[in-house]
């Protein structure tokens, strides 16, 4: 009797360790395109980077590529930071207008496994399109297993025209609705599209600068200087890239910069020890906090 009793015993034991093996295989079970959906939202930190879309390249001024902003940026606590409309003046205005808005946990998770299973880490072949000078579009995810990234060079620019398969414009076309879905979060998320987006309110921004020339246009009036509030410019180098500098502003300088740059332009001079700069200001992401960030 004590013999079968322990036989009973180990064959319960083993049927409960395999029940539980199910469900906790079934709770990690790989989504589409490979890697498993990051963490619950709840074990993010609330600055760290979840997913980002961004441009890299392409042919445009020195400056510009260094304070070029993501498209989008989501972190751990479903904070998700875009570029807001610009208005169509010239010169534009010096600050970019970013929003920021909150989505739910579940969106985020929804969000990573949404760009997993449209080939954001897959090791697949995008194809190069005869597109000269075009940005590369750039996908990063966290997930359980690390770091996802795919770059996709001249994104929906011919992507279904000649020199790419039936497979390369296949896999772009993912890449291309997953950048459009993430695009319009509130149709994409629904209810966990959270609230509407607000002026995002920066701790630190970089200020990009170059010795100031004349414009040379007869159509735009003169722009009045304006006295530069922050650390002395021009900052430090920008590395491989001639004549420009950089310069992080923090704490008690950041609300004067931003009160300032409210009034100015991208043609405004601003002085700084006795000479005069173009700047280009970069707000900085909650993952940032240095010019080395962006270069």
């Amino acid at each position: 009797m004590t013999f079968h009793l322990a036989n009973r015993r180990r064959i319960w034991m083993g049927v409960a360790a395999l029940a539980l093996f199910a469900i906790v295989s079934g709770c990690a079970r790989p989504v589409p395109g490979g890697g498993t959906p990051g963490p619950g939202a709840g074990t993010y930190g609330p600055d760290v980077l979840v997913l980002r879309v961004e441009y890299t390249g392409g042919f445009v001024p020195l400056e510009r590529l260094v304070a070029r902003l993501p498209i989008l940026s989501v972190y751990g606590d479903g904070r998700v930071i875009t570029e807001g409309p610009v208005i169509a003046i010239y010169p534009s205005p010096a600050l970019p207008n970013l929003q920021v808005r909150k989505i739910t946990p579940a969106g985020v998770a929804a969000l990573v496994t949404r760009a997993l299973a449209n080939g954001v880490g897959r090791d697949i072949d995008l194809g190069l399109p005869p597109v000269a000078d075009a940005p590369a579009t750039k996908f990063t995810v966290l997930t359980n297993e690390g770091v996802k990234v795919t770059e996709v060079y001249a994104l929906g620019i011919n992507d279904d025209g000649s020199g790419l398969s039936a497979a390369q414009k296949s896999a772009r076309r993912d890449l291309r609705v997953l950048l459009d879905d993430l695009n319009d979060l509130p149709n994409t998320l629904g209810s966990d599209a959270g609230d509407e987006p607000q002026p995002y309110q920066p701790k630190a921004l970089a200020a990009i600068s170059r010795e100031w020339t004349d414009p040379g246009s007869t159509d735009i009036p003169a722009q009045p200087e304006k006295a530069w509030p922050g650390p002395t410019l021009p900052g430090d180098p920008v590395a491989q890239n001639p004549g420009l500098g950089c310069v992080t502003v923090s704490g008690a300088d950041v609300a004067p910069v931003l009160s300032a740059a409210a009034s100015a332009n991208s043609l405004t001079p601003w002085t700084s020890d006795g000479r005069r700069w173009f700047v280009q200001f970069r707000p900085l992401l909650p993952d940032e906090s240095t010019c080395a960030d962006l270069t």
